[in-house]
């Protein structure tokens, strides 16, 4: 089995010159790598036997395997701390130090990280960290090659960083008071044409598209964006708050990113949101251990956004939400696999109560449930999207149908408004079950 993900091209790591101005449409037309088909995690049965293949072939990492075995389907589906403590079995301490043998490799097997991923990873120690930048593939398998590419890649950023995001006056000194600046001055003496990175025509009243002040202030409504969703973001945690000196750096940080990807990227711009689900990705890289890594935790969060980007890009282009491609065809996916798992619940919903996915599910999957659940339970629900073989977006879709499996008492119970209020406001519910029932939907 090997690991395998949606092309970056789509995005690509950085958008340089002419590569910036493609529009979403061309976006959209590249799909996933060619090559070797993915291959599944198999499930044998559904019941009392239930057991995958690939659990029989490695063990040591989740004696819970054994309570999944056992597992019947009639368990009512509102579970609560029952089943996170049947979950819980496997000790934290088993989890840290399999995974750090797993890391310790020349070589990381995909395979057996993404098995150990789907089950959970341990809090503290940056394992989480590097785990995530080997699902996403920003790190390489292979160990030797981390330190240069981490580099190389850091570098990239800050470069892109300085020279897209500081504005035009600031250049200009920079420009001015540069050592090659003062040999071309000295050149001008003997004979040679002095030339500005800024024309003297160009200044911040500046109408010209061509002028660099013009496409800065350009950007000041996206930039104001930013800064309001940045505030918002989870304000009750110290690390994002800007209440702190720490909350404010990394504000900051975060404002750097999402702008950053706002101008690369202007067929998708910025949309309401991105920060929520740029918010999972800074916290774990800027917690990781290693201070050298916490220390870049900006460059690592912009590369690993790009790429969980690339598997959902296209819901983020308006002008694509009706097409094949768009928020409207998954949302269409969403609500055939809940009928394809539950008729009599979909009809109740969609034909009865006329509570249509479009009403609860777009945030879901826009913003890959970051705003759903608690923020500890939102990392522990994308070790499991991120370490899906076939990508996150289908590990994400049958998330979204197992939590509303999960309540289909409630909502059987429920009129329209009742319902709507349900799902717009998901209950407090085990995180492991709704796991366990995305695993056991039929595709």
């Amino acid at each position: 089995m090997s690991l395998k993900r949606t092309a970056l091209d789509r995005l690509g790591f950085f958008f340089i010159g002419s590569e910036a101005s493609k529009t979403s449409a061309s976006i959209s037309d590249s799909g996933p790598d060619g090559g070797e088909e993915l291959e599944m995690l198999q499930v044998v049965g559904f019941g009392p036997q239930i057991v995958r293949e690939v659990d029989m072939e490695i063990h040591g990492w989740y004696d819970t395997e054994l309570v999944f075995k056992t597992l019947d389907k009639t368990v009512p589906p509102m579970i609560t701390k029952e089943f996170s403590g049947l979950a819980s079995i496997e000790s934290n301490d088993g989890k840290w130090s399999n995974l750090e043998f797993e890391l310790s490799q020349k070589v990381i097997d995909l395979d057996r990280l993404q098995w150990m991923a789907n089950y959970g990873l341990p809090d503290g120690g940056g394992l989480r960290a590097t785990t995530w930048k080997l699902l996403l593939g920003y790190l390489p398998a292979a160990r030797d090659s981390w330190e240069a590419d981490l580099a190389n890649n850091r570098s990239k950023y800050f470069a892109l960083k300085e020279e897209e995001l500081l504005n035009p006056s600031t250049l200009t000194q920079r420009y001015e008071t540069s050592p090659s600046n003062k040999l071309e001055s000295v050149n001008d003496v003997i004979g040679f044409l002095r030339r500005n990175k800024i024309s003297t025509g160009d200044h911040p009243l500046s109408l010209s598209k061509a002028s660099v002040w013009h496409q800065f202030f350009e950007n000041t409504e996206i930039v104001e964006q930013i800064d309001r969703d940045v505030q918002r973001t989870h304000p009750s945690m110290k690390f994002f708050s800007g209440d702190s000196s720490v909350g404010q750096k990394n504000q900051m940080a975060m404002r750097s990113i999402l702008h950053l990807f706002a101008k690369l990227n202007p067929a998708i711009g910025y949309v309401q949101g991105m920060n929520e689900v740029l918010a999972p990705l800074f916290y774990i890289f800027s917690m990781d251990s290693d201070e050298k890594n916490a220390l870049h935790a900006e460059a690592d969060s912009y590369a690993c956004f790009v790429r969980l980007l690339s598997d959902s890009v296209d819901h983020f282009c308006k002008h694509l939400d009706n097409s094949s491609v768009g928020i409207m065809a998954t949302l269409s996916h969403f609500s055939q696999l809940i009928k394809l798992n539950d008729e009599e619940l979909w009809r109740h919903l969609e034909i009865f109560n006329k509570v249509n996915p479009q009403f609860y599910a777009f945030r879901w999957i826009t913003l890959l449930l970051t705003q759903e659940f608690e923020f500890h339970d939102v990392m522990r629900i994308w070790d499991s999207l991120l370490s899906n073989p076939l990508g996150i977006q289908e590990m994400l879709l049958r998330v979204c149908c197992a939590m509303v499996l999960c309540v289909k008492h409630e909502l059987l119970s429920g009129d329209f408004a009742e319902n709507l209020k349900l799902l717009q406001h998901y209950p407090p519910i085990d995180i492991e079950y709704i796991l366990h029932v995305s695993e056991e939907l039929i595709r």
